[in-house]
């Protein structure tokens, strides 16, 4: 019954042509806020998903490493009972250790990274080659592949150098004194291509063979820095980990994608959450409209306050309509505004028409990815602001006193 008195107020005529005004900028005020608030999140998702879709192609489903210190002891005994585990499609070792690359005068300090024959089925690195090709060589004849911001840094053409790189690495070794360079061991490799996916990786990792920093480092046959795991599609990864982990034992730890960057996948959810909080003081300044809207309506309702007052309706009954006809104003905004969203992000995501300012990002437009729950959320929260700016102006409204004087 409220509600239907709430709605013959809404869009009736009022007698003030102020208070039709202040009732529209509401609902435009309101629908504008939502409408950015939904683009904003959206736009934002678009990039959260572009980041996570760079960091997936260098990091597997799946990442066992050591508990404590830097190697890990992988028995071939082990490895053989991972990859025949339900699940799993593909498994690959590999060794990192931090690394010196010398060209000439040109020296860089590198994350160097050894891989097996298998990097390839669990890294989407291989497919973002930007120069030359993804090929590590040999214990032998090494290669390496180089992240684009490193060869430029060290003014390297990784397929067209014919000089090699000269490439420091820790032994393991007992070394307690001496000559501090008898720690370190030094080896030749040719450039084979490098690869470009993230500012993060390209300009920090060297990719080479397993058998190459073996043999560098005087580490042991079964000796790794980490075992990756692809898994088949539609497996669980997080509750495959947790098997993984009670089957290995304390002396390992079993990573998914997301807890091996947990930093990242964090301070992207803060980050939403804090652009979500401040566009959500826009809803609470478009609030106070409400707040006005409303009360210039209970003064010129009066009398029909009144009237109702005489007909038994209690002072509920007063509070609820006019609680209504805030939620009413939100609801008209709100739909407006997230339609508006809809249609704009659609457009977007189809034409691209809004781009980014410069060139020196991957895309040169802004990503959108919609959301329903944000949809939702943008919605419940102009909901809940009208209702706590309608609070006043009905509480208000209810106290009225019987008077049908003219």
């Amino acid at each position: 019954m409220y509600f239907l008195f709430a709605w013959r107020y809404f869009k009736a005529k009022k007698s003030t042509n102020a208070i039709n005004i202040i009732a529209w900028v509401t609902t435009g005020v309101i629908a504008f806020s939502t409408m950015c608030q939904v683009l904003v999140l959206n736009v934002f998702n678009g990039f959260e998903s572009l980041v996570k879709s760079l960091y997936a192609n260098f990091y597997a489903e799946i990442k066992v490493v050591p508990a404590t210190g830097k190697t890990v002891l992988l028995t071939p005994e082990l490895i053989h009972s991972v990859r025949v585990s339900k699940g799993v499609s593909a498994v690959s070792l590999n060794i990192e250790e931090k690394a010196l690359l010398q060209s000439g005068q040109q020296q860089t300090v590198v994350m160097l990274k050894g891989v097996d024959s298998n990097y390839d089925k669990v890294s989407g690195l291989p497919s973002k080659m930007y120069n030359g090709s993804f090929d590590v060589g040999t214990a032998a004849h090494p290669l390496l592949v180089l992240g684009v911001g490193i060869e430029y840094a060290m003014g390297l053409q990784s397929d067209n150098d014919i000089y090699p790189v000269t490439v420091f690495l820790p032994k393991k070794t007992d070394f307690s004194g001496g000559n501090p360079l008898a720690a370190l061991s030094e080896g030749n490799a040719q450039l084979a291509g490098s690869f470009a996916i993230q500012q993060d990786f390209d300009n920090k990792y060297v990719i080479t063979n397993l058998a190459f920093m073996k043999q560098q480092m005087n580490l042991g046959p079964d000796d790794y820095s980490a075992m990756e795991i692809q898994l088949n599609k539609g497996v669980d990864a997080s509750e495959f980990a947790s098997e993984l982990g009670i089957k290995l034992g304390k002396d390992y730890r079993v990573l998914t994608k997301y807890e091996q960057n947990t930093s990242l996948y964090h301070s992207m959810r803060l980050e939403k959450w804090f652009v979500y909080a401040v566009l959500t003081l826009i809803l609470i300044i478009a609030a106070f409209n409400i707040i006005g809207a409303l009360t210039m309506l209970v003064l010129e309702k009066k009398k029909d306050i009144s009237v109702l007052l005489s007909l038994g309706a209690d002072k509920g009954m007063i509070r609820k309509i006019f609680l209504g006809e805030g939620l009413l104003l939100a609801a008209g905004g709100a739909i407006v505004g997230v339609v508006l969203a809809l249609i704009i992000s659609l457009l977007q995501m189809k034409f691209h028409f809004i781009k980014l300012a410069g060139e020196s990002f991957l895309i040169d437009y802004f990503p959108v990815k919609m959301v329903p729950a944000d949809f939702f959320l943008v919605i419940a929260t102009s909901f809940f602001i009208a209702i706590l700016a309608s609070w006043f102006p009905a509480q208000k409204a209810s106290m009225q006193k019987f008077d049908l004087k003219s």
